[in-house]
């Protein structure tokens, strides 16, 4: 009796603890998307009905398009583009699209591969865009880009990506114990918990002031509010985040790099560790490629002094 009685203690209490985590995680949603930053800021908000998903986007200005691809942190999203995608309108059509999983767009619980992401751009540029276009990637989805343009090299011109990963980074395979950290990571309670201190407003703001700017000063609160809320609207914010920690998104591109007969231009943080390397081995494989480092900068030059940047950008786009 006084076994089963234990165990009848357990489970309540398991189950009271159950209730109030999943309270937790729910007002925390509701708390990061309450002040719609997103929604408020968007200009020429507009929808692609991928067939996957609804796909959020945004097209301003006039001229040649230009597509740009946001980096792939789970708070990501086209609001990494805002003020420099408004300088680039004065003489090109900007198109700023939040990729699936990401920011506005539809979050569905699946797993998120880096070729699912290629298809998406190029049925994107091809119902959208329609025209061959320039495209500028951040960071991890530099290799999306890159393996779009390998395979459907028609429908691209310039590529211009900003500091991409490494060459050995974006190769990584998911390991033999991927499975269960992304098993344990959509759990809805735990998994949900989980992410939720992962891309709390505090370790957003230390990732701004530690990797993203070269400025820490320059964080404000808006700027971490705007991704806060990107990493908590939708349906199951978390499954990106998931694919993106066990390597799903990753692919080798040496041989697409190899094989790519368009402009490639590199832009590197000059504060970034392993930067110069990384545009090193990118030229190894394609000497073609054009580098150019980025002075006092680290991994989002385009967000931290879009007019700075803007001024180093866009002559490439002229040549």
């Amino acid at each position: 009796m006084k076994t089963r009685n234990k165990l009848l203690t357990l489970l309540i209490l398991a189950a009271g603890d159950a209730a109030a985590t999943a309270c937790i995680n729910k007002a925390i949603k509701l708390s990061a998307i309450s002040r719609h930053i997103l929604e408020n800021e968007s200009s020429a908000s507009l929808c692609y009905h991928w067939r996957f998903g609804n796909i959020h986007y945004t097209k301003e200005g006039s001229g040649k398009p230009i597509l740009l691809i946001h980096d792939l942190s789970p708070a990501s999203s086209g609001y990494e583009w805002k003020e420099f995608a408004r300088r680039l309108a004065k003489d090109r059509t900007v198109y700023t699209i939040d990729l699936l999983g990401f920011g506005r767009s539809e979050k569905p619980n699946l797993t998120y591969t880096n070729y699912l992401y290629v298809q998406l751009i190029s049925d994107f540029i091809k119902s959208e865009i329609g025209h061959r276009t320039d495209v500028a990637a951040t960071g991890d989805s530099s290799s999306i880009a890159v393996m779009a343009c390998s395979n459907s090299p028609e429908l691209f011109d310039r590529l211009l990506l900003i500091n991409p990963e490494s060459l050995l980074s974006s190769s990584l395979v998911p390991g033999k114990n991927a499975r269960l950290y992304k098993l344990i990571l959509d759990l809805p309670i735990a998994g949900t918990l989980i992410y939720n201190i992962a891309c709390s407003r505090k370790n957003l703001t230390q990732d701004f002031m530690s990797r993203c700017f070269c400025n820490p000063y320059t964080v404000n609160s808006r700027l971490v509010d705007a991704y806060y809320e990107a990493a908590h609207l939708g349906a199951s914010p978390k499954s990106i985040y998931a694919s993106v920690k066990c390597n799903y998104t990753k692919c080798n591109i040496t041989t697409a790099l190899r094989r790519i007969d368009n402009s490639i231009c590199l832009f590197g943080g000059a504060e970034l560790d392993g930067m110069s390397e990384t545009m090193e081995d990118y030229q190894n494989y394609n000497p073609a490629i054009e580098t150019v480092p980025v002075p006092k900068a680290k991994h989002l030059p385009h967000l931290e002094s879009p007019a700075r940047f803007y001024e180093l950008f866009r002559p490439y786009l002229e040549n």
